[in-house]
């Protein structure tokens, strides 16, 4: 599985940017993708998650309401809408993926990740 972030850069608090993650996997279907977050010196937390076929999301209580999670199959990539950005969302952000079962939050059950894209928001 090859996973592939894009869309970080600066915004002023208040504003969206969107996260994609295109993924590469011979058996799609089975992925659970999720995001990940690292500010500096700090340890790396969940996101959001997401199975493949989008019917379950769940969200990390300190963006919920303010992110989207989503999946488009046809194009094998997930998002990451985020909306009303805070300057505490400033982070690396993760895309990861595991295979099989859904419900894990922590990084240890995540077996695929791709290279952090950087999401900075000023005041």
């Amino acid at each position: 599985v090859q996973l592939q972030a894009s869309g970080g850069g600066l915004a002023q608090a208040g504003d969206s940017l969107r996260l994609s993650c295109a993924a590469s996997a011979r058996t799609p279907s089975r992925l659970v993708m999720a995001w990940f977050r690292q500010a500096s010196g700090k340890e790396r937390e969940f996101v959001a998650r997401i199975n493949w076929s989008g019917s379950n999301t769940f969200y990390a209580d300190s963006v919920k309401g303010r992110f989207s999670i989503s999946m488009d199959k046809a194009k094998n990539t997930m998002y990451l809408q985020m909306n009303n950005l805070k300057q505490e969302d400033t982070a690396v952000y993760y895309c990861a993926a595991r295979l099989g079962s859904d419900g894990y939050t922590s990084t240890k059950y995540y077996n695929y990740w791709g290279q952090g894209t950087q999401v900075t928001v000023s005041s």
